[in-house]
């Protein structure tokens, strides 16, 4: 019979979350970089051409990840790769103007974080029972997302005590060096938790998954990516020109993605999930509506936040879902890696055209093109939704 997974104790659980948390500060300090160069002289076309850097490397971290975790098991391979996420934040500290110093720890930021982001799951699967993991799962999410809002928000911290932005990237570092000693550590008790070979992508299992109904979470999944980068690399450049805290955005989203993972992800992903994707979807097109049209004050601004955690922090668990669900049997875990490179593409591949699109033809603009890569998204769901129904009904009529 196959060995049961063992039940995961709170102490070790609770250390795996605080690592993951304080590596996440590394790259939430990444939305601070449009106000860090634009201080050095650059604009966000120049920090979308950073951020943008991180979408080549981490298709290389993803790819070999299983080999790594193979070889070094994954939290040592976290370990490992987490001190690439260090120099990055050390090296966008402390590296004067704009060149293509930035651009090379744009590279070590995408290869740190895509390495974290591809295992962490994979540990998390392998310490607990496949019934537990969707409460683990949301775990190791808020922890991460817990992480990621808070970079931003070290910037804040730092402006109001009148320390340099720099500051919060030598915070995120500092940060991001404990949580690697602690993945060390983690290492000896996870000894465990290697990638299986199925998880090592091929081509005959990417024109599998291509060519099946997985196609759609894993186009969803690179279109809300560009949503979320878009927005969340050039908030500082949003506020300022409308003369609000930009902490308000990364307090809401950060607040409502993570509480709507905790306390409703469990009932929404077991509900309908092209119902509940369409909504998602739809809400989260809502809010950018209200990003381009309606905010005008600091409430507006905050509401508009909010709709966007809920909307894209739930629809991400759903079409996750649906990406396993959906795939050709024996490809589950190749459609898990195609979902990851496709939301990466999206989340760093994306702020290069949005900061070019904001330096030529402004804000207004960008906006505009954020709401129709939303639409599109939406419109996804939505002819799903009438597929589905028009295949029910002539199922019916015959």
């Amino acid at each position: 019979m196959p060995q049961a997974t063992p039940q995961v104790s709170g102490k070790l659980f609770g250390l795996f979350c605080l690592a993951s948390y304080l590596l996440s500060l590394s790259y939430g300090a990444t939305f601070l970089l449009s106000l860090l160069i634009g201080s050095r002289g650059g604009n966000e076309h120049d920090a979308g051409s950073v951020i943008s850097a991180a979408m080549l490397s981490t298709f290389v971290a993803v790819l070999v990840s299983g080999h790594l975790s193979d070889w070094l098991g994954a939290a040592r391979s976290i370990a490992l790769f987490g001190l690439l996420l260090v120099a990055a934040s050390l090296g966008f500290a402390m590296t004067p103007g704009f060149g293509h110093w930035l651009l090379f720890f744009g590279l070590l930021l995408g290869l740190g974080w895509g390495v974290f982001y591809t295992l962490g799951p994979i540990i998390v699967a392998s310490l607990v029972s496949p019934a537990q993991r969707a409460k683990y799962f949301a775990l190791l999410s808020g922890s991460m997302m817990t992480g990621i809002g808070s970079g931003p928000l070290l910037g804040r911290a730092a402006s109001a005590l009148g320390l340099p932005v720099t500051s919060a990237f030598y915070l995120a570092a500092a940060a991001s060096l404990v949580g690697v000693l602690l993945f060390w550590r983690l290492g000896a008790c996870l000894k465990s938790t290697q990638a299986p070979t199925a998880a090592k992508i091929s081509w005959h299992a990417t024109t599998q998954v291509l060519g099946s109904r997985a196609v759609f979470p894993i186009i969803m999944v690179g279109l809300g990516g560009c949503v979320f980068g878009g927005l969340s690399s050039f908030q500082t450049s949003y506020a300022a020109a409308r003369s609000l805290d930009y902490s308000l955005f990364f307090l809401g989203f950060m607040s409502a993605a993570i509480s709507s993972r905790m306390l409703i992800a469990g009932y929404v992903v077991k509900r309908d999930p092209l119902r509940a994707s369409c909504l998602l979807s739809g809400l989260m097109l809502g809010s950018i509506l209200l990003f381009a049209f309606g905010v005008q004050s600091g409430f507006s601004y905050l509401l508009a936040a909010v709709m966007l955690g809920v909307g894209y922090g739930l629809t991400y668990s759903v079409i996750n879902g649906l990406a396993a669900n959906e795939a050709p049997a024996g490809t589950t875990s190749q459609a898990l890696l195609l979902f990851s490179l496709a939301y990466f593409i999206g989340v760093f591949g994306f702020p290069l055209l949005a900061g070019k699109i904001i330096v030529e033809y402004g804000m207004p603009t960008l906006l505009l093109t954020v709401l129709a890569v939303a639409a599109l998204n939406w419109t996804i769901t939505v002819g799903r939704l009438l597929w589905r129904r028009i295949t029910v009904e002539n199922a019916l009529t015959n």
